[in-house]
C-alpha cells in the first residue's frame, strides 16, 4: 500500500482519522489526500524520526496506528511472533523503567524483556503475576508512579551495557548489512572489506546478505537475524539514491526519537565515531549524525546503526563510490570505529 496525493477510499478516511486524533489535522471526515493531509502526514514522519516523504506506506501506516493507542485503552501481554505495538507499549516500558524495573529502551514494542520486566513488577505489589497488563496493574501503577520522578534508567542501563562491550573487538559479533541500493555492489563490496579487517583480527563478522541468507530484504528479518545470533553490534551500510542528483556526502543514523525521547546511547556513540572515522579518510561531506525509530534500529537489541555513504545519484559521488580506493577507505573508517568502540576503557 502507497497512498500520496489524489489518493481516495477508506485507507485514506483511516489515515485522516488517525491524523485528526493526534491533532495533525483539523477534519477527520471522508476526503482526498490533499495538500492538508500530506503535510500533516509530513509532520508525523518527522516527530518520529521516519523517512520524510508526505506519502503513507507500509512503516508510516503502521506507526500511524501504533500512536492511536494510549496507556490504559487495551489490555496488553506478550504474544510471542506478533508482538504488540504501540504508543502505550512504549508508556508502559517507561513507567516500568521509572520505577527500576528493567524493560530495556522504550521501542513500544512488547516482547519477552518488556514480559519479564512487567511480572517483576507484579510480584512485587501483590498483584497476580501472568503478565498481562489490565485493570489490576493500572490501578497498582496509578498508586506509585506519583511517588516517583525523575532519572532515566533506560538510558543508564545503556551506558552500563556499552561498558561492558569494551573488552576488545576480538570477543565481539557483529552483523554488517550491506544495503541494495538500485542494485549497486558498492554496499556489498565495502561491507565484505569490513569483514575481512575484523575477521583479522578475531571477531565473528555476520553479513545479512551473503549465500543462504541473500533473502533477508525485509528490515524486521534482518533485524531478527541480528538479534537471534546475539551480536553486539550491527552496522548497516547504504548508499542513497536520491531523486535529485544535488544531495552529497555521508550520514550516520542510530535509534532515537528526533524530539529527544527515548534513545540508544551505544548507537549514537558508535554512530558519531563512524562518521568521525569516515569523513577523515574520504573527505566526503559530513553530514552528521541523526536519531530515526527506523525498524532496523528500532527492532535490534544491540548498539545499530545506518551508514548513508553517499548518493548515487551525484555523478561525483557514484564515481568515487566505484573506486577500489574508496571502498577501502570506508571500510577502513568503519573498521577503524568499531575497534574504537570496543576498545577497553583507558
Amino acid at each position: 500500500m502507497l497512498l500520496g496525493l489524489g489518493a481516495e477510499g477508506a485507507a485514506v478516511s483511516e489515515v485522516r482519522a488517525r491524523l485528526a486524533h493526534l491533532g495533525l489535522l483539523d477534519e477527520q471526515g471522508a476526503g482526498s489526500f490533499d495538500e492538508t493531509v500530506a503535510a500533516g502526514v509530513r509532520t508525523f514522519q518527522q516527530e518520529r524520526g521516519l523517512t520524510v516523504d508526505g506519502m503513507v506506506g507500509p512503516d508510516t501506516y503502521r506507526r500511524l496506528e501504533e500512536a492511536r493507542w494510549q496507556l490504559g485503552d487495551r489490555v496488553l501481554t506478550y504474544v510471542p511472533g506478533h508482538l504488540v505495538t504501540g504508543d502505550d507499549v512504549a508508556a508502559l516500558q517507561r513507567r516500568l523503567n521509572q520505577l527500576g524495573f528493567d524493560a530495556g529502551r522504550p521501542d513500544g514494542m512488547f516482547g519477552p524483556r518488556t514480559d519479564a520486566s512487567l511480572r517483576d513488577f507484579q510480584g512485587s505489589v501483590g498483584v497476580v503475576v501472568d503478565g498481562t497488563c489490565g485493570p489490576d496493574t493500572y490501578r497498582a501503577f496509578d498508586r506509585l508512579v506519583r511517588t516517583i520522578s525523575g532519572g532515566n534508567a533506560s538510558s543508564l542501563r545503556d551506558r552500563i551495557t556499552m561498558s561492558a562491550l569494551r573488552t576488545g573487538v576480538s570477543d565481539k559479533v557483529v552483523v554488517i548489512d550491506p544495503g541494495l541500493d538500485g542494485g549497486s555492489p558498492v554496499c556489498e563490496a565495502i561491507a565484505t572489506r569490513v569483514e575481512g579487517r575484523l575477521a583479522a583480527l578475531g571477531t565473528q563478522v555476520l553479513l545479512t546478505r551473503a549465500g543462504s541468507r541473500g533473502s533477508l530484504h525485509d528490515e524486521a528479518d534482518r533485524a531478527a537475524f541480528a538479534n537471534r545470533t546475539a551480536a553486539d553490534l550491527l552496522v548497516s551500510i547504504h548508499c542513497d539514491e536520491a531523486s535529485s542528483p544535488l544531495p552529497t556526502g555521508v550520514a550516520c543514523f542510530y535509534f532515537g526519537e528526533p524530539t529527544g525521547g527515548a534513545h540508544s546511547a551505544s548507537g549514537e556513540l558508535l554512530a558519531s565515531m563512524i562518521q568521525d572515522e569516515v569523513c577523515a579518510r574520504t573527505g566526503l561531506l559530513d553530514c552528521r549524525t541523526h536519531p530515526r525509530t527506523w525498524d532496523l534500529l528500532r527492532m535490534t537489541r544491540m548498539a545499530a546503526v545506518r551508514l548513508e555513504v553517499g548518493n548515487l545519484a551525484n555523478m561525483n559521488d557514484a564515481e568515487l563510490l566505484s573506486t577500489i580506493a574508496m571502498q577501502d577507505s570506508i571500510a577502513e573508517g568503519i573498521a577503524s570505529a568499531i575497534i574504537r568502540f570496543c576498545a577497553p576503557a583507558q
